[in-house]
């Protein structure tokens, strides 16, 4: 998945950073195109205007009376304009008018030019030049918001400029639909480019995501884990690739498994078909009647460990074999752990053993209570055979944080070997019982592994402080409730 976080990293970089051009460029043109707009319509208005004084020049000299009445006129109009959004209460529009010499004969704005020389300013000289005149000058040089925009048209009179009409803007007037031009453009540019980033991240993630689950699953196989094949939605060619991983995983599983157990099968085997065989040749000779029932005895006990050797494999092998419970209820731990110790008590009353029970009411869980009593049983075998005759045990189920059930049952044998601590949980691996050669099977502990393991739980096994040893279980609860 570090590939996927990179490119979407990178694919994100180069989408913001081209929205990010795409922004600086649009507002640095909205300036220029709203004051284009401006000055064109400027054009138009400055050359209607002259025409106007062009109808009325007497004598060759342009005449300002019908621009001061109209201007006078107009000045006195109540405007209540609304434009996108923003409301025009008065005229922002003014015009000067200058003779062949540049000098301004009328200005509209309260008369304040009028008489100055304005011959050396682009819209009066190039016009009086028959070129485009227009210019962009500061009120105040310290603010670049005080700008005014200039646009001149010549008045002819017998085919010559005898006067240049030049209407005039303030800058300031269009800045609020700069302003509002500016916000529609970035919100409107932010919201595209973050649509295209969170869906460009939602593909990358519908595409990619099953691939890390796939990724995981294909780990957690070669960790040895049994996990079930991901939910890998509803792509057809990532289920098809899951199907055959898991398809493969099962064919290789199922041989490594098989070759396994006949191989440990086997080595587990010969001990006691080799006592059994031994036992037998032994007894076609001549013998006194207490020793051929020393090695009857001999075969009884070595049957019967093969046989408990093949029934502990054969419910190994089947709780290995479940991905998952198969068949998953809700249970009354506490009602399953006394029961468990009633069930032990002949063993108990065998080597005269004590087993003082503390259990805490109503601890509920979920799960399969056939395998959990397998687990349990076999926890308490385990007590009972390394526990001195006349010893006690000790067993104590309670809660965590509400969270999870925890059950110990200590004894008061010689507790592990340091050599054997990281060995108890393997399959077939087992200590000989105190005050004996006679091991167990070396299954029971790994099926209580495998057992936990399914119910999303913990195993482990440790020396308690002066003697003996604690054999702990850790399990997932669920709400306490009061169950039958």
């Amino acid at each position: 998945m570090r590939l996927t976080r990179v490119t979407l990293f990178f694919l994100a970089l180069i989408i913001s950073f081209g929205f990010y051009r795409l922004i600086v460029y649009l507002l640095n043109d909205v300036d220029a195109q709203t004051f284009q707009a401006t000055e064109e319509v400027m054009v138009d208005t400055a050359h209607v205007m002259a025409g106007i004084i062009e109808s009325q020049v007497e004598d060759g000299k342009p005449d300002p009376k019908s621009l001061r009445s109209a201007f006078a006129n107009a000045q006195q109009h109540t405007l209540k304009a609304t434009i996108h959004h923003h409301t025009k209460t008065s005229i922002g529009l003014h015009a000067y008018l200058t003779n062949a010499q540049g000098i301004v004969i009328f200005d509209s704005n309260n008369a304040r030019r009028e008489g100055q020389d304005m011959s050396r300013y682009n819209d009066v000289q190039l016009t009086l030049a028959g070129k485009y005149g227009a210019r962009s000058s500061r009120e105040d040089e310290k603010n670049p918001d005080s700008s005014i925009l200039y646009v001149a048209a010549p008045v002819h009179s017998n085919g010559k400029i005898i006067a240049v009409l030049t209407v005039y803007k303030p800058q300031a007037d269009v800045l609020n639909f700069i302003a509002d031009r500016r916000r529609d453009i970035l919100t409107a540019t932010i919201l595209i480019g973050s649509g295209i980033i969170l869906l460009t991240g939602a593909v990358f993630i519908w595409l990619f995501q099953p691939v890390g689950r796939l990724t995981n699953y294909a780990q957690s196989i070669s960790r040895g884990e049994r996990t079930s094949i991901p939910n890998l939605g509803k792509g057809r060619e990532v289920n098809t690739l899951g199907k055959a991983l898991h398809d493969m995983r099962e064919t290789l599983e199922g041989r490594r498994y098989v070759e396994n157990y006949v191989s440990s099968l086997t080595h587990a085997l010969k001990s006691p078909l080799a006592a059994i065989k031994g036992a037998a040749e032994l007894l076609d000779e001549h013998m006194p009647t207490e020793q051929r029932k020393q090695f009857l005895d001999n075969i009884r006990r070595e049957t019967a460990r093969s046989e408990e050797l093949v029934r502990n494999l054969l419910q190994l092998t089947e709780l290995e074999r479940q991905p998952h419970l198969e068949n998953r209820r809700q249970l009354n731990l506490s009602k399953l752990c006394q029961h468990m110790v009633d069930e032990s008590q002949p063993r108990l009353h065998e080597k005269k053993l004590t087993l003082n029970a503390q259990i805490q009411n109503n601890i509920s869980l979920t799960g399969d209570a056939m395998i959990l009593k397998l687990a349990i049983a076999n926890l308490l075998e385990n007590a009972i055979a390394f526990s001195p005759d006349g010893g006690n045990i000790d067993l104590l189920l309670n809660t965590e944080n509400h969270k999870e059930a925890v059950l110990h049952i200590d004894d008061q044998g010689p507790g592990l070997p340091h050599y054997a601590m990281d060995r108890v949980f393997e399959h077939f691996y087992s200590l000989p019982r105190p005050g004996s050669d006679h091991k167990g099977t070396g299954l029971g502990l790994p099926l209580v592994h495998e057992a936990v393991k399914l119910h999303e739980g913990s195993a482990s096994l440790v020396n308690l402080p002066n003697h003996g040893c604690r054999a702990t279980l850790r399990l997932p609860t669920c709400e306490y409730s009061s169950m039958s």
